[in-house]
């Protein structure tokens, strides 16, 4: 049963806004120090009591996720300012007013890891239940961070409101008519930037330094200025802990003395046998192990103790321009957000945009190299194989909703951003087109080979291809509708093992890929016997493997270094969006499909590094750890500076 009552706060009420395209309201170095002063009303909303809860629809809100607590709503308002200002926020509701409600507000499910496994009890949060104190405990709250958006580097304030407040113990809401804010700033004395003169960085060994120079020369005839340094001169001539910090160093003074805006880390892992992984600790790694080095972050959610983040390369200033460590009490464990080394707190906005061609040889160099310039001089976003986006997808979770969530996402993601200039290609269970055979009910042989079918239909070529589902160094799968768990079939949809059966010479996609571990880059072929997410002997990562494909496979991947999150496919706080696509991983593949169709940004590091920052404005990640691995985990094997669709 469901009782809904519709509210009105305000006649002509203003929508408080979302992401704020630029420099909000012109602020200039001319303004040394100002305030800025808004008065905003919050929107309509209604309530509706189903299964024993409320739930709270706001038109354009986004909602607390905390497992187990009140799902409420909240706007967003986004404030750029040059790098380095100094921002002070105060924000004042008003017309606060009371309303009782018979039910209590519905709680957020715990984030569902793409392993296929439940970690958490989905329960609501007791203490905050039987409480007579407000959720939550303010009326608003703001993060800083220094980012780089639309070519500027900016202080980047993402104020969240809430215009609601529950008193769980005694059925109360309070609620706000609106809003006072008031934002004083001042702006730094002077840029961090000196000149203006490369857009691009390359770091690679001293050994590939001649192989790469066609590379080099490519994107010079293109326009993008490129600067090239060796990892061994890096070591030599900066000061660091370890050869990360010290190729992050380097590409701090790169952007303060040359205004670099990209970064492709060239180098992976020099074995293909043995080497360290990083499960056992958080962190710590042998710098000879790799071409070009690392970093380890030691988030443990309870599963997996670190991973590996290209995103500390790309994290390079805090919110006032001061070097973004990534080890704020200085322990030498990096990232760090467990119980035995603490919370070391990050800023996580790129403020580079960075890429990685994972090479161990010099032959996958050529070969990805070979791709790039194939890809870029083809105009190949005139060609009809471009102007297709596969989308591949099943079952990921067993849930009340019973809805196929790979298929729901991918759907989202090309009927809102794509549609207009892509035509869909789908494989999905429910239809039959994935499994071999047609088979929609579950069975064993179709789905084992159901990458039959992948194979084919990826080998016509595409622009862009997204699969959603589960994952692993060594393969990407779903399962049939309902039967979403290890016991039942499963439904392979690409393994290392087969991909080199791919047939589309230079047709080849920008490739997301939802699920766990598929861009674990640091794997080996010995790892499966103390990594328990390979289950099989995996030489190198399923993520790199197709991009390293001479002629064929991907121009580049998105994926998880780590164990990926996600949300079922039902609408647990009724506003409309899949909780699959609202949450998590769906989310922030919704933030790059948004990044490049609606806000046109046709770059692929910028494209990446946009979501990342949309991501981190709508969600706090220092608040929660899971989006923190989400935004951390999600590393971009490709060249930043490639042109989709080519010139």
């Amino acid at each position: 049963m469901k009782k809904s009552l519709v509210v009105l706060l305000a006649v002509g009420a203003i929508l408080l806004n979302m992401t704020i395209s630029g420099i909000d309201r012109g602020i200039t170095t001319s303004e040394k120090k100002a305030e800025i002063s808004e008065s905003v009303e919050v929107h309509p909303f209604e309530l509706v009591e189903e299964g024993g809860y409320t739930k709270i629809s706001m038109e354009n809100a986004y909602y607390l996720h905390s497992p187990g607590e009140p799902m409420l709503p909240y706007y967003t308002k986004v404030y750029y300012f040059p790098l380095g200002t100094k921002v002070k926020v105060d924000c004042t509701p008003k017309s606060i007013e009371t309303m009782k409600i018979e039910r209590p507000i519905i709680y957020a499910p715990p984030p569902k890891p793409l392993n296929g496994y439940y970690v958490a009890e989905d329960k609501p949060d007791e203490e905050i239940y039987g409480s007579k104190e407000a959720y939550p405990a303010a009326w608003y709250s703001y993060r800083l961070g220094g980012g780089l958006v639309d070519g500027k580097r900016v202080t980047i304030l993402a104020l969240h409101v809430y215009p609601m407040r529950y008193k769980p113990a005694m059925q109360e809401v309070e609620i706000a008519g609106g809003f006072n804010i008031k934002i004083g700033y001042t702006l730094p004395q002077k840029s961090i930037v000196k000149s203006d003169e490369y857009d691009l960085v390359i770091i690679c060994p001293q050994e590939w330094r001649d192989i790469i120079q066609p590379l080099v020369d490519h994107k010079e005839q293109h326009g993008v200025r490129t600067f090239v340094e060796t990892v061994e001169n890096i070591y030599s001539n900066y000061e660091g802990r370890d050869g990360a910090e010290k190729v992050k160093y380097f590409i701090k003074d790169m952007i303060e003395q040359y205004n670099i805006k990209y970064v492709l880390l060239i180098g992976g892992k020099k074995s293909y046998i043995t080497g360290n992984w990083g499960y056992d600790g958080p962190t710590k790694h042998d710098d000879s192990l790799w071409y070009c080095p690392v970093r380890y972050v030691a988030l443990d959610d309870n599963a997996e103790k670190g991973y590996i983040s290209d995103l500390y390369f790309a994290d390079i200033y805090d919110a006032e321009g001061n070097f973004s460590t990534w080890d704020t009490n200085n322990d030498g464990i990096y990232g760090a957000w467990t119980f035995k080394y603490g919370k070391d707190i990050l800023d996580l906005y790129p403020d580079v945009y960075v890429g990685r061609l994972a090479c161990r040889s010099e032959k996958e160099l050529q070969n990805v190299i070979d791709k790039i310039l194939t890809y870029e001089n083809g105009n190949v976003k005139n060609q009809d194989w471009f102007k297709k986006m596969l989308l591949v997808g099943g079952d990921t979770f067993n849930d009340a909703a019973n809805v196929a969530e790979g298929e729901v996402s991918t759907l989202w993601f090309y009927e809102h951003y794509m549609a207009d200039d892509f035509e869909k290609v789908s494989l999905f269970v429910t239809d039959g087109t994935l499994p071999l055979w047609g088979a929609t009910e579950p069975n064993e042989l179709a789905g084992r080979f159901a990458w039959i079918n992948v194979i084919k239909t990826y080998s016509q070529g595409c622009g862009f291809a997204v699969f959603d589902g589960h994952g692993s160094p060594t393969a990407w799968a779903t399962h049939f509708l309902g039967h979403a768990s290890h016991n039942d079939p499963w439904v392979n949809g690409l393994m290392t093992y087969n991909m080199d059966l791919l047939q589309n010479n230079y047709m080849t996609p920008v490739f997301i890929i939802g699920g766990c571990h598929n861009s674990e880059f640091n794997i080996s072929l010995l790892d499966f016997m103390k990594n328990q997410w390979t289950y099989q002997p995996t030489y190198e990562c399923f993520g790199w493997h197709i991009v390293k494909m001479a002629k064929r496979g991907a121009i580049a991947t998105i994926g998880n270094t780590g164990l990926g999150y996600g949300e079922g496919g039902g609408d647990r706080n009724g506003n409309g969006i899949p909780d699959c696509v609202e949450y998590n991983g769906g989310y922030i593949e919704d933030r790059f499909f948004y990044a490049y169709g609606v806000e046109g940004k046709e770059v692929l590091g910028e494209t990446w590094g946009t979501a990342i920052t949309l991501y981190l404005n709508t969600y706090d990640a220092m608040a929660d750890r899971i989006d923190c691995k989400t935004i951390e985990e999600w590393v971009l094997l490709g060249d930043p500076t490639l042109k989709i669709g080519g010139y």
